[in-house]
């Protein structure tokens, strides 16, 4: 498991090429401080890049949310709002992937 590494944008800009994503990564709570960020992914691959986004809130019964389970279509890119609530208090928020040869990811807190 690897942890996501965040590019904090700045008034005079700051480059942002993109890292190798791993099958299992962590964004920590303290990248997603009290906004949350966005995750953009870069899916370089002939395959699909099939993911899983986790999510540690409870439903208003008190049930577990449901993962977010998206597709990144070959050669396109996504972008994902990671809300502060959705990580969990000891291991933040998971994202795994389906494949991990040419995806990349970036991450910009939001504040």
């Amino acid at each position: 498991m690897a942890a996501l590494v965040a590019t904090v944008p700045t008034r005079t800009g700051v480059a942002s090429t993109g890292a190798a994503v791993a099958s299992s990564d962590t964004i920590s709570r303290t990248i997603l401080g009290t906004r949350g960020a966005i995750l953009e992914i870069i899916n370089g691959n002939a395959s699909p890049d099939n993911m899983t986004i986790s999510d540690a809130t409870v439903t208003v019964t008190g049930a577990a949310a449901a993962s977010n389970a998206p597709s990144v279509t070959n050669g396109t890119s996504k972008v994902f709002f990671i809300d502060p609530r959705q990580a969990d208090p000891s291991t933040g928020v998971t994202v795994t992937h389906s494949v991990t040869s040419t995806v990349t990811y970036k991450l910009y807190p939001l504040g």
